[in-house]
């Protein structure tokens, strides 16, 4: 089934693409179909990217303190 994309943008993106690729346009536009669905499925989801570094969290030993104002301004020795 023909696909047929009436944005000039786009079809001008195409046209670049495969200029540089030395392909023609069809092609281009298949090769970057290819990649973009390549690259969702390699795409690690924000929560597995964060669990390391929730893990690391969790860890440490509360410490009892209560993270207020003064507390901030201790620690960028704000008066």
């Amino acid at each position: 089934m023909p696909l047929n994309i009436r944005s000039e943008d786009v079809n001008q993106l195409a046209e670049t693409l495969a200029t540089r690729m030395r392909v023609t346009k069809t092609e281009a536009v298949k090769l970057a179909l290819e990649n973009e669905l390549h690259r969702q499925d390699q795409r690690v989801p924000l929560r597995e990217r964060l669990r390391p570094i929730q893990e690391r969290i969790r860890k440490r030993p509360a410490t009892g303190l209560e993270a207020d104002k003064n507390f901030y301004d201790d620690l960028s020795d704000a008066d």
